[in-house]
């Protein structure tokens, strides 16, 4: 258990203003969502974990993701120790993750946030799908080249994406000022019309975790990000923006 809580804040915590996760957990599936408020680092995430993880069955919420992630950290929480959920004997409810270490004498209890709450707080968000103009696996040196770019142009809160012979290409800033611009993926094999503006915190963030990745840009507007960690997978989507 302590390994799907620890894949899930290692690939969400962080990301723009969100502070929680929605469980929606059977016994043969768990799967989960997070949706940020913030219209300067818009992200819907989704995901599911690689096998059904009875600790996560029901819908719930898991709130103040800081303090999860605080409570993971101790080493008192080894493999020795006990993790589990806490259930409401009378209706079996999720109630908190107990944390409690070998020898019962360091104890934490994260609180859960009820169905009724977590439903109102992340909205099931309808993505009726798009068509995927690009797709490729992004490269480490493209990665790279992002993170120097976005270093070298600090002020940019936002990146140009455009396709050129076949080429994406990735542009900083305003040539009437300071600019800078650079391949971030060859032999592309799409096709695209139009020039968006993408957060570029955001898209490095996602880009920088851990695990086998997927980038696809539709020319409506929206890229999507899927990441496989071992553990789980995720989809990250991320509208364009306005500047």
């Amino acid at each position: 258990m302590k390994d799907n809580l620890q894949d899930l804040i290692s690939h969400i915590y962080g990301l723009s203003d969100i502070d929680i996760i929605k469980i929606m957990g059977t016994d043969t599936e768990t799967n989960f969502a997070a949706v940020s408020q913030d219209q300067n680092g818009k992200i819907v995430i989704e995901g599911s974990f690689k096998g059904a993880n009875p600790e996560f069955i029901g819908t719930f919420g898991m709130p103040n993701l800081g303090k999860l992630k605080t409570i993971l950290g101790f080493d008192e929480y080894d493999a020795s120790s006990k993790i589990y959920t806490f259930r409401d004997p009378a209706d079996n409810i999720a109630k908190a993750f107990h944390f409690e270490n070998k020898g019962g004498d360091f104890v934490n209890d994260y609180r859960l946030m009820a169905e009724s709450i977590v439903k109102e707080k992340v909205s099931n968000v309808v993505f009726k799908g798009a068509t995927w103009d690009l797709e490729f696996t992004p490269t480490v040196e493209g990665i790279i080249r992002l993170k120097k770019q976005a270093q070298a142009n600090s002020e940019e809160t936002t990146f140009k994406t455009k396709l050129e012979n076949g080429e994406l290409k990735v542009y900083f800033g305003d040539p009437a000022t300071h600019s800078g611009n650079f391949v971030f993926q060859a032999n592309c094999s799409g096709t695209m019309s139009r020039v968006f503006q993408w957060p570029v915190s955001l898209v490095i963030q996602v880009l920088g975790m851990v695990g086998d990745k997927t980038m696809r840009i539709s020319d409506k507007g929206i890229i999507e990000i899927a990441i496989d960690s071992g553990v789980a997978t995720y989809r990250y989507l991320i509208p364009a923006q306005s500047k």
